[in-house]
C-alpha cells in the first residue's frame, strides 16, 4: 500500500477515536458537575484544611511557597541575594588553587575558613567597592598588570610563589640567591596551562584589584585637605589652656531605687531617643550550664591498673626496645627521652641518683597523667665544651629541598673523616669548601663554648660534653652527618641521667562520657524552654555561664572551641529556645537569652537600659530644679556650692584637647561647656554625663599661633588620609546593608 494512502487511513482512524473520546469526556463532565453541585461545601472545607496545613508547615519552617530562599542564599549585599551554589563554586575554585600551590589535597579547617572569608570579600568588592571605581572613572590597563605581575613582580606575587613549608621561592622559579628569577617566571607564565594558568589569572586579577584600590584610595586622599582655619583651631585645641571652677551634683549621689519612673515615661524616653538603641550588627546572647566530662573514680582506678601493668612490662624491655614500647603505651604515641641533672630531675624519688640503669619508677599520679619513668643510663659529662664541625646535610642549604639520602651523607662524612685523620686535607679547608652549615663557615666551624643547656640537638652536644679533647668523630643528627672535632672540655664534670618517660592520660571512659551526656540530655528534656531552664538553674544551684555578642560568622566562643554548629543553631532559634550540644570535654545545655537584629532594638530587649537612662534623665530634671531653687540667680560657683551642700572644685591649666576633668573623669559636655564659656563668665545649670553642674571660667591661656602652619596642615592631612583608607570602605559597606550568612554553608 502506498505510503500516502497508509497515512490517510491512519488520520481517519485518529479522527474517529477523537470523536469517541470527546463523547466520553462530555459524559464524565456531566457526572462531575452533578457531584460538584452536591458536594461543593465538603470540597471547600477539605481544600481550606489543606491550605491551612501547607501554610502552617511553611511558616513553621521559615520556608517560602516558591522555595526556601534562605537555603539558596549565603547573604545579601545591596538587597541582592548571593547564590549559594555560585558561592560554593568560587570557594572550590580557590581551594583548587591552594591545592595546586601546596601540591597537596589536604585543606585544614583554618585554611578553608580563610577561603570562605576571602570569597565573601570578593563579593563585597565586586558589588560595593568596584562600582565606585566606575563612577569616578578609574581604569587599570593590561600593561599595568603585566608590569606588576611579570615584568617587575610586586612582593605579594613573590609571596604566592613561595613554598609554605620551606619559606623559599619554588626551586624551578628561583634565582641563584634564592629570590624570584624574573626570566624563569616569565617563561612559566607564557607556558602555563590548566591549573597553572588559573593560578596566574587569579594573581593577575588580585593585582588588578589591588591597583584599583590604590588609585581609589589616592583619589580620596587627594580630595581631602585642611583649611588654614582648621589648622589654627587644631593648634589652639592642643596648646590653649583653661582654668575654671565647677560644682556638680553627681547622679550617683542619689540611689536609682529612690527615683520612680512609670512605663509611660520609659516608653516616652525610648521613643524620643530611639537613635541610642540602634544596633548596627546582628548578634545573639546565650546562657548555658556545663556538664563537664571528667574521669570517674572507676576510670582513675582502671588507668592506674593499666599503668602498673605497663610499668612491670617496661622493666623487662631492653634499651633498644624502649622507644617502641613508649610509643605503644604513651599518650598519642609520644616518645620522650631526656637527659637530666640533679637540678632538672623530674622524678620524685631521689634514689634515682644511685639506682642502676634499667630501674623503673612509678607509676605516679601527677594530675592529668599517670607517669612512668625508666633510668636508661648515667653519664659523666663535662660542664662545658668547645667543638667545631663540618656538616654534610641531606637538604640543599639554599632551597631546603632534599639533596641526598642519609646513607649518602654518612658515606661522604666517613670518607672525609679518613682524609682528615690521614692528614690529606685540613679541617679548616673542608669547613670552607664542603660544610653546608653557613653559620659556622665564618669562624672555621667553631661555635664556641657551650654547656648542656645550649639549644643544640642532643647528639651534637653529647659529642663535645661526653668527648675528650682532640677527638674527631662522625655524628648523626636530623640535619645529616657532622664531622665533629672536640677542641676543648672543662676540667669539672657532673653526672647526667637519661630518663625515658611514659605518659598515661587520665581520661574519662566512653561509659562515663555517656552517663554525663544522659544527665545533660535529661536536664535539657525536662527544661526545654526559657522559664523552665531559669527555674531549674536556680533550684539546682547550677552555675550559669554567658556568651554575648555572638556573630553569625563566629566559629568559637569563650571556653567553647569548634562551636560552629552551636552558632548555626542560635541563629535559627527563637528567644527562650533550649538545646544540648556536645564538645570534647563537656556537654552543655544552652538557652537563647537575647536576639539583637540590625536596626532599632525593640523596647523589651533594652528596657533595663532605657529605665536606667530614664531615671538619669529624671534626676537631671530634679537636680536642675534644686539648683534653681537653692542657688537662684547667683553666679558665684563657690557660693552655689555652699547653698547646695557640695564642694567647688578647681581645674587648672586644662588643655582644650583634654577629655578628663580632675576629680570627675570623662565628661565631654562639661569640658565643651568650659571651652565655650568666655573668661569671667558663669555657665547655666547643665546636665552632663555625670550629673548637673555649673562652672565659672577664671582665665584662658591663648597660645600664639605660628605664622607658618604648613607643618600642622600636613600632619592633619596625613591623619585624615590614613583614616580615609578604612573609613571610606567602612561607610560604603554600611550603606550596602550587608547580611553575611556564609557560615550556614561552611
Amino acid at each position: 500500500m502506498p505510503v500516502i494512502k497508509i497515512l490517510n487511513e491512519m488520520s481517519k482512524e485518529k479522527n474517529i477515536q477523537q470523536q469517541v473520546d470527546a463523547e466520553k469526556k462530555k459524559e464524565h463532565t456531566s457526572i462531575l458537575e452533578k457531584i460538584r453541585r452536591r458536594t461543593g461545601l465538603l470540597v471547600g472545607i477539605v481544600g481550606l484544611a489543606l491550605v491551612i496545613f501547607i501554610l502552617e508547615s511553611l511558616l513553621g519552617s521559615g520556608a517560602s511557597i516558591f522555595g526556601n530562599n534562605d537555603q539558596m542564599s549565603v547573604g545579601t549585599i545591596n538587597g541582592k541575594n548571593i547564590d549559594r551554589n555560585d558561592f560554593l563554586t568560587r570557594v572550590e575554585n580557590q581551594l583548587n588553587i591552594i591545592r595546586q600551590q601546596k601540591q597537596s589535597n589536604d585543606i585544614d579547617d583554618a585554611t578553608r575558613a580563610q577561603v570562605y572569608d576571602y570569597i565573601w570579600q570578593q563579593y563585597v568588592s565586586d558589588m560595593v567597592i568596584k562600582p565606585q571605581y566606575d563612577k569616578v572613572g578609574i581604569t587599570v590597563g593590561e600593561d599595568e598588570v603585566y608590569e606588576r605581575v611579570v615584568a617587575h613582580p610586586v612582593p605579594s606575587v613573590a609571596q604566592r610563589l613561595t613554598d609554605q613549608k620551606t619559606g623559599k621561592v619554588y626551586e624551578q622559579l628561583a634565582a641563584a640567591d634564592g629570590s624570584l628569577d624574573p626570566v624563569k617566571f616569565r617563561a612559566f607564565v607564557q607556558s602555563a596551562t590548566g591549573d597553572q594558568e588559573l593560578f596566574v589569572k587569579q594573581m593577575e586579577e588580585d593585582i588588578k584589584n589591588m591597583r584599583y584600590a590604590e588609585k581609589y584610595a589616592t583619589l580620596i586622599r587627594k580630595g581631602l585637605y585642611t583649611t588654614n582655619a582648621e589648622a589654627k583651631e587644631t593648634y589652639k585645641a592642643q596648646n590653649n589652656k583653661i582654668n575654671f571652677t565647677y560644682v556638680i551634683k553627681r547622679f550617683d549621689s542619689v540611689s536609682d531605687s529612690t527615683v520612680k519612673v512609670t512605663d509611660d515615661e520609659i516608653q516616652k524616653f525610648y521613643s524620643n531617643n530611639s537613635y541610642m538603641f540602634m544596633n548596627t550588627e546582628t548578634s545573639r546572647k546565650i546562657e548555658y550550664v556545663s556538664f563537664d566530662v571528667l574521669p570517674s573514680p572507676a576510670d582513675v582506678d582502671a588507668i592506674s591498673k593499666e599503668s602498673v601493668a605497663a610499668a612491670e612490662a617496661f622493666k623487662g624491655k631492653s634499651i633498644k626496645e624502649d622507644s617502641a614500647f613508649i610509643a605503644q603505651e604513651s599518650e598519642n604515641g609520644a616518645i620522650n627521652i631526656q637527659n637530666m641533672n640533679k637540678k632538672t630531675m623530674i622524678v620524685r624519688d631521689s634514689s634515682i641518683f644511685t639506682a642502676a640503669a634499667g630501674t623503673v619508677f612509678g607509676p605516679y599520679n601527677e594530675g592529668a597523667y599517670f607517669k612512668i619513668y625508666k633510668l636508661q643510663a648515667v653519664n659523666s659529662i663535662a660542664d662545658s665544651a668547645r667543638v667545631r664541625h663540618i656538616l654534610i646535610g641531606i637538604n640543599d642549604p639554599q632551597t631546603q629541598q632534599p639533596k641526598r639520602s642519609m646513607a649518602q651523607a654518612k658515606k661522604a662524612a666517613d670518607s672525609l673523616l679518613v682524609l682528615i685523620k690521614d692528614k690529606k686535607v685540613t679541617f679548616d679547608t673542608l669547613v670552607k669548601t664542603v660544610s653546608e652549615d653557613g653559620g659556622s663557615k665564618t669562624n672555621g666551624g667553631d661555635y664556641g663554648w657551650f654547656d648542656e643547656n645550649k639549644g643544640f640537638v642532643e647528639p651534637f652536644k653529647n659529642a663535645g660534653l661526653m668527648g675528650t679533647k682532640g677527638n674527631i668523630s662522625v655524628v648523626e643528627t636530623q640535619f645529616g652527618y657532622h664531622i665533629i672535632e672536640v677542641l676543648d672540655v672543662s676540667k669539672t664534670r657532673h653526672n647526667t641521667y637519661k630518663v625515658a618517660q611514659i605518659f598515661k592520660l587520665i581520661a574519662p571512659s566512653d561509659e562515663t562520657n555517656q552517663a554525663i551526656f544522659t544527665k545533660a540530655n535529661q536536664f535539657a528534656g525536662e527544661n526545654n524552654n526559657g522559664d523552665a531552664f531559669d527555674k531549674a538553674v536556680d533550684t539546682q544551684k547550677l552555675t550559669k555561664r554567658l556568651a554575648d555578642n555572638i556573630k553569625e560568622s563566629d566559629r568559637s566562643l569563650p571556653a567553647l572551641d569548634n562551636a560552629k554548629e552551636l552558632v548555626r543553631w542560635v541563629y535559627t532559634a527563637k528567644k527562650g529556645d533550649v538545646n544540648i550540644f556536645s564538645f570534647s570535654d563537656k556537654h552543655i545545655v544552652v538557652k537563647v537569652s537575647g536576639i539583637k537584629n540590625r536596626g532599632v532594638l525593640p523596647l523589651e530587649d533594652v528596657k533595663d537600659e532605657v529605665r536606667t537612662l530614664a531615671i538619669k534623665d529624671k534626676k537631671a530634671d530634679m537636680f536642675t530644679a534644686e539648683f534653681n531653687t537653692k542657688a537662684g540667680s547667683s553666679k558665684n560657683v563657690t557660693e552655689i556650692a555652699s547653698k547646695m551642700g557640695l564642694e567647688a572644685k578647681q581645674q587648672v591649666d586644662m588643655p582644650y584637647s583634654s577629655h578628663n576633668v580632675e576629680g570627675l573623669g570623662h565628661d565631654d559636655i562639661l569640658i565643651g561647656t568650659a571651652i565655650g564659656t568666655k573668661a569671667g563668665a558663669t555657665s547655666k545649670f547643665i546636665a552632663s554625663d555625670n550629673g548637673v553642674f555649673v562652672l565659672n571660667v577664671s582665665s584662658i591661656t591663648d597660645s600664639k599661633i605660628p605664622e607658618d602652619i604648613k607643618m600642622i596642615k600636613m600632619q592633619m592631612e596625613q591623619a585624615s588620609g590614613g583614616r580615609a583608607d578604612y573609613e571610606v570602605y567602612g561607610a560604603l559597606k554600611e550603606l550596602a546593608n550587608i547580611e553575611d550568612h556564609k557560615s550556614r554553608v561552611e
